[in-house]
């Protein structure tokens, strides 16, 4: 454990105004002074220096000059503002303020996460100071202001708990239909006329009117309607289109009492940041990118509010995130589509946007204009469309406009005051979303100026002044054949301060990376060479044992099963996910080594973008990916599969360096999280509908189930949720033992049914891993140490255990000098368990809101009746050393437990694998292993404590290796036929964190 870092570790700041760069010693100052700041000449004070774009247009720097992202330019304050160092003389006459009047403190940097391993310089200037409801900062250490308190039993509108507890699962956990609601009321008022008692509901009515009456968390939907205008025509002419006549219903909630709420949510402390900051590692002083706010957006555009108005110092920069995308709801009963409007905040981590916690929340349905074929291509149509859209989000989103100029004072959730002001930061859109967003021509890029047929040439970014400009300059046609503008659509952001389009587009790694570019184009064209290499009719058996590699992978925790291969036309998200991570195994052999070095450069790009923390190294990692990928996809051109790469799925993973620079990582601005909020949103309360103007039935649904998340938050927050149900209504009859005990027995139950459930854990980090036996031992398998040896068909398993003793009483002992008669004997009682949780730390993959993910590691003779699964796991033998260096693979034989002197020994028999070769394989980057021997030929069995089990691993068979028909071979069967074994680090993203 490294000794904890103090602030004095980093003594020497950077003098140069907005670089917030400290420093151990002078000499790592000086080299980065003289490598970043280098001296052009006496610049006069009164000017603010600026590195930023070249000139009034908006023309941003190269696309390849990433040391402009890592270190963004000086700020520019028309304000004297204090350096990154103590100063006791700011002005140069011994006062510390400026001539604005607020405040400036010293930035010396804060020390954040375990052992001090990371430190922030945190915005000087919008640095949300804490105030009153009149405005009036208070101090540091002021209490917060004086607040109403609640009864602990004022469950208003509900009349009790239990009460409250009924109307949430019925209505939000369970989804109960109206009738059923009706049915179960009826059956628990006849159960209680012979007590004379009543339920809780009358009828479903009574439920819903209470609900309704809810005031917590509640934001009304609103509508107003919009119809076509030329000009003052009134749209009665003979060559009228049936669209120009149409009007358009449009539903929306005020965004403004949306993000209030969300600010006000105090499940959200400390989960939200307030201030945009810079993080480094202490250990390299490396720059690290994670939430929104760690990047150089919030801080630039804090920068630029207070350009222009100083008197905004010490506000809270509150960046708006938007998403839309059609979705369709029902295809056999009619095409139903719906185009919702998403928004959320930047404040908010990106564990908490994963997690899928209310803080994407649903503003609005946009219009969807249809009209007849006669008309559906014209020229007209389509600008409407597009105008409209446009116009609909500036129509929905005007009520901030107020409060990007002036701040407004709002409750957060710690019960403090602050003054806060917006600005549009981030739009989450697929690539048709993109195209309409910015105004630009289909197959042209929304990032950067590059040609459509030449899109891999390196071009300058977009910006919106540059994109006025060229409307001013030039006609209609040549902005769409040259700089691919559509000229005569305005776009939405030009109603609001200091927005752009083009820099709001975020990166979109399910769109642009896994459906674009590995399944629409990697697999397809992998096909495609077979076809033109083999013929189609030998192409299509290369491809057909492709599919029974992939169907003949082990099952693992997680993995997409795909058991008839890749042939089937309705593909998800999540079907190319779960390709992506056994396809370049199944390929290998029959396609040019070139062709897997493309997927092994495309997959490492993938991964790395998707970590939750993004480094100085993983940018350097990301690049040399991205140079691979592009070096040797050029062998499907030269075989003569495709004619160009200019495409613009593929062209966006060159603006991914600079995104993460600006909007930190990738995983919190993906359109998969709008694409779940679909689920829950839109699709679940469709289908709670009649279907007979469902979205009115939805607004309502939605507007029910916000209320009652907002209400248990409310209520968990006063302390009125803290123990079980059953233990608090005991508990108020005076039976408080009782209350215990049964409280304790429903919480075992429930814990020995969520053992089986989802992967996401909601407890905090304790540890970095901890792996735990299942609750249930198996009655009818073993119970005892020859009867297991017995059942394993290991006779040698009493001496394994007797030298495993051995080492658990003497672990400094060399256990290959101890003769097996100096072993202590155990011949006792044992325990056998089929499965095995492991819980562990894991930030880029499903998990909790502390980052915490479970999985399970099953070691039974069958599993759902398909045969036996024993599953593998990394063993941790060597704590410093790094990546595979330091783990060994074992395949676990038997969970078990026994007592010895008191003492309870959890255990696995493991069979070892040795790794092949000192790193991984150069073509997939995976370790390769196969299963250990000893000396006479005989497989190696161990036993180990389960506290060495880091978590499970999986592993795929080299295919190329061996000469085995797969035709027959079932998943189970995997890990017993072949005797070859990639480590499968594309199974997760943890895996492909730590097998290296």
């Amino acid at each position: 454990m490294p000794t904890q870092l103090t602030f004095n570790v980093l003594r020497h700041p950077c003098a140069k105004l907005g670089c917030n760069r400290w420093f151990r010693n002078l000499s790592g100052l000086t080299q980065h002074t003289r490598t970043h700041h280098p001296s052009l000449g006496h610049v006069p004070p009164s000017f603010a220096v600026s590195t930023g774009s070249p000139d009034h247009l908006g023309q941003d720097y190269d696309e390849t000059d990433h040391d402009a992202d890592m270190f963004p330019p000086a700020t520019e304050y028309d304000i004297p503002t204090p350096g990154h160092q103590e100063l006791s003389n700011v002005d140069g006459n011994g006062d510390d303020s400026n001539s604005s009047g607020w405040e400036c403190k010293s930035l010396g940097p804060e020390f954040v996460g375990p052992v001090g391993r990371t430190y922030r310089n945190f915005h000087p200037g919008l640095n949300a100071r804490r105030c009153d409801a009149s405005g009036q900062y208070l101090s540091d250490d002021a209490p917060p202001p004086l607040s109403a308190e609640r009864s602990s039993d004022d469950w208003s509108p509900f009349r009790n708990r239990l009460e409250f507890e009924l109307a949430d699962f019925l209505f939000r956990q369970a989804k109960m239909p109206t009738k059923k609601i009706d049915t179960l009321l009826e059956i628990w008022a006849a159960s209680l006329l012979a007590l004379r008692g009543e339920p809780l509901f009358a009828n479903q009515k009574d439920l819903y009117h209470v609900i309704d009456s809810t005031s917590v968390g509640e934001v009304k939907w609103e509508s107003f309607v919009v119809r076509y205008a030329d000009n003052g025509r009134d749209g009665q002419g003979s060559n009228t289109a049936p669209w120009m006549l149409d009007s358009y219903d449009v539903w929306y909630r005020d965004p403004r009492k949306v993000i209030h709420n969300v600010l006000a949510r105090a499940d959200l402390i400390g989960r939200i940041d307030y201030v945009p900051y810079w993080e480094y590692d202490s250990t390299n002083n490396q720059r690290r990118w994670e939430d929104f706010m760690s990047g150089a957006w919030a801080w630039n555009e804090a920068d630029r509010i207070i350009s222009e108005d100083p008197t905004t110092a010490g506000a809270t920069l509150i960046p708006i995130i938007l998403g839309s995308d059609k979705t369709t709801v029902s295809v056999a009963t009619g095409q139903t589509d719906y185009y919702p409007l998403y928004l959320s905040i930047g404040n908010v981590r990106n564990t908490i946007h994963r997690a899928h916690c209310s803080a994407v929340v649903l503003i609005g349905f946009l219009a969807m204009p249809k009209t007849t074929r006669e008309h559906a291509s014209s020229s007209a149509f389509r600008n409407f469309k597009r105008q409209l859209f446009h116009s609909l989000l500036t129509r929905i989103l005007c009520l901030l406009r107020p409060a990007m100029s002036v701040p407004e004072i709002i409750l957060c959730g710690d019960k403090y005051y602050r003054c806060i002001i917006y600005s549009l930061a981030a739009y989450i859109a697929d690539y048709e979303e993109q195209v309409l967003l910015s105004c630009i021509v289909w197959n042209w890029c929304p990032k950067c100026l590059a040609h459509w047929e030449s899109l891999d040439d390196d071009m300058l970014r977009r910006r919106h002044e540059h994109a006025d400009a060229m409307i001013e300059e030039f006609d209609f046609r040549k902005l769409w054949d040259t700089y691919g503008i559509v000229g005569d659509i305005v776009p939405f952001t030009n109603d609001f301060p200091r927005a752009d389009i083009y820099g709001m587009l975020s990166p979109d790694i399910l769109h642009q990376l896994i459906k674009g570019g590995f399944k629409d184009h990697l697999v397809d064209w992998v096909e495609h060479y077979l076809i033109h290499v083999h013929g189609k009719t030998q192409a299509e058996k290369v491809l057909d044992e492709i599919d029974r590699r992939i169907a003949a992978v082990a099952p693992y925790t997680g993995l997409r099963r795909f058991p008839q291969g890749r042939h089937f036309k309705q593909w998800t998200g999540d079907d190319s996910k779960g390709l992506m991570k056994v396809y370049i195994a199944a390929i290998e052999g029959y396609v040019p080594q070139y062709v897997v070095f493309t997927f092994r450069a495309f997959l490492e790009f993938c991964y790395l973008v998707r970590q939750n923390v993004i480094t100085q190294q993983t940018l350097v990692e990301i690049d040399d990916a991205l140079r691979r990928f592009h070096l040797y996809r050029e062998v499907f051109r030269n075989a003569g599969v495709v004619d160009t790469f200019s495409l613009p799925w593929q062209h966006a993973m060159k603006h991914y360096y600079h995104l993460i620079c600006q909007f930190g990582t990738p995983n919190g601005l993906c359109s998969s999280i709008t694409e779940s909020k679909h689920i829950k949103a839109i699709k679940r309360p469709y289908r709670c509908t009649n279907c007979f103007q469902a979205l009115r039935q939805m607004l309502l649904i939605n507007q029910r189930l916000d209320k009652l998340i907002a209400t248990r938050a409310d209520f968990k927050e006063h302390g009125m949720l803290n123990e079980p149900l059953l233990s608090h209504a005991l508990g108020a009859l005076g039976t408080i033992g009782e209350s215990r005990d049964m409280a304790n027995e429903i919480e075992e139950q429930a814990g020995s049914y969520e053992e089986e459930l989802g992967d996401a854990v909601d407890a905090p980090r304790s540890v970095e891993a901890h792996v735990s036996l299942a609750r249930t031992h198996q009655r009818k398998r073993a119970r005892t140490v020859g009867a297991l040896a017995a059942e394993l068909c290991l006779p040698q398993l009493p001496n394994i255990l007797h030298r495993f003793l051995y080492s658990q009483l003497f672990p400094t002992d060399d256990l290959d000098d101890i003769a097996l008669n100096e072993c202590p004997p155990y011949d006792g009682s044992v325990r056998v368990y089929n499965s095995a949780c492991s819980t562990f730390f894991a930030p880029s993959d499903l998990c909790g809101l502390y980052g915490m993910h479970r999985e399970h590691i099953h070691s039974c003779p069958m599993w759902r009746n398909e045969g036996p699964c024993f599953d593998c796991v990394f063993v941790v033998t060597d704590p410093e050393a790094e990546g595979m260096h330091g783990l060994d693979i074992a395949r676990v034989l038997c969970f078990f437990s026994f007592k010895y002197q008191g003492t309870l020994y959890p255990c696995a028999v493991v069979r070892w694998f040795d790794r092949m070769g000192d790193g991984p394989d150069v073509a997939t980057g995976m370790w390769i292993v196969h299963p250990s021997y000893n000396a006479r030929n005989v497989p190696h069995i161990a036993i180990i404590h389960i506290d060495a089990i880091y978590r499970a691993a999986h592993l795929i068979p080299v295919y190329a290796a061996h000469n085995i028909n797969t035709r027959d071979i079932k998943p189970h069967d995997s890990y017993d036929t072949f005797n070859s074994f990639y480590v499968n680090k594309f199974a997760n993203h943890h895996a492909f964190e730590i097998a290296f």
